[in-house]
């Protein structure tokens, strides 16, 4: 049987090792669908789950990699036959079943979306969980009915991939984007992508007021924590923030204050799970509203024997937009 490349993660009692190997497709777990895959990219949960910084593994061994795109190969699934261009992220994949850090692939045809005719398998994973992830974000601040002349959107996390394609989508929707990074040095990027302005991140690291001074009418977070607390604090009557992250921690030192006071919503994005239909329609978004020449802009493209040290790298916040594995 042949042999494909792997990026592949084991545990012994006392470490966790890390080794880009070669395996067979009955080396692979259960799946309908069995995908060529042609590329992945590195995800912040990606980062934490290879250098051991959060358990997000929850099985071992396991092949990394939340995201990937390619070509079906073999099929038994009623919606997919060989030959179909497919996109995956979520649902489990890279931490309880195999994932994109390989150069195949065996999944749950259910978990797959076709991949829009406007994207190449490259571009599908500039986008990615990150990307697609965003646009949940946006989609979630249209549906509660904030619109661009209420006001600024705040963006936190903004350098990174969420923030980095939610800047670029809602500047394209007409929106007044407010980026918020700890990486000042990146102010003429995020600019580029289409911020109005750009403020440090430490303006939301300290004490959280009940109420503060009214600032933004939405926002999308991928930060969570006291920046997410300062953030709600300082939205807009009938204002709303969609939260999606937690690089700063999952706690959430808040006031009900602005939810009773002031009608704030808080909409949690779930990435992971969404059903298929509003996959799609994510999807569909995405081919319409971004803007494929900030989504170059803010993607690099690395090999697989690159992923253990841009997962080092991101962790720690040194990763600018996207990354995409080539396979």
């Amino acid at each position: 049987m042949e042999k494909f490349r792997a990026l592949l993660v084991s545990k012994t009692e006392t470490r966790q090792h890390v080794e880009i190997t070669r395996l067979t497709e009955a080396d692979l777990m259960d799946g309908d669908v069995t995908i060529a895959v042609s590329h992945s990219s590195v995800n912040y949960k990606d980062g934490l789950g290879i250098t051991g910084k959060s358990p997000i593994f929850r099985k071992y061994p396991m092949i990394p990699g939340i995201d990937l795109a390619g070509v079906v190969t073999k099929s038994v699934h009623k919606d997919y036959k060989i030959g179909d261009h497919v996109v995956l992220g979520g649902w489990g994949v890279g931490e309880g079943h195999y994932g994109g850090y390989a150069q195949v692939a065996r999944v749950n045809g259910d978990w797959l979306v076709p991949l829009p005719k406007k994207f190449s398998a490259a571009e599908a994973m500039a986008i990615g969980v990150a990307g697609y992830t965003a646009m949940l974000c946006v989609m979630a601040l249209e549906e509660q009915g904030v619109k661009p002349e209420q006001g600024e959107i705040l963006v936190t996390g903004a350098a990174g991939g969420v923030g980095s394609v939610s800047v670029a989508l809602l500047s394209t929707l007409g929106f007044k984007v407010v980026a918020s990074t700890g990486r000042m040095e990146e102010e003429a990027f995020l600019k580029s992508l289409g911020a109005t302005s750009v403020v440090n991140r430490s303006e939301f690291n300290g004490p959280v007021k009940a109420l503060a001074k009214t600032r933004w009418a939405g926002a999308v977070d991928s930060v969570g924590s006291t920046t997410l607390a300062n953030v709600i604090s300082q939205i807009i009557p009938e204002g709303t923030v969609a939260a999606c992250g937690l690089a700063q921690g999952m706690d959430l030192p808040a006031s009900v204050a602005p939810f009773i006071l002031r009608g704030v919503r808080l909409i949690g994005i779930n990435s992971v799970t969404t059903p298929k239909p509003r996959r799609i329609l994510a999807w569909e978004r995405l081919a319409r509203d971004l803007d494929m020449t900030k989504l170059h802009a803010l993607t690099t493209t690395v090999k697989l024997d690159d992923v253990p040290r841009v997962a080092e790298e991101i962790v720690v916040g040194k990763v600018r937009g996207r990354v995409v594995v080539e396979l």
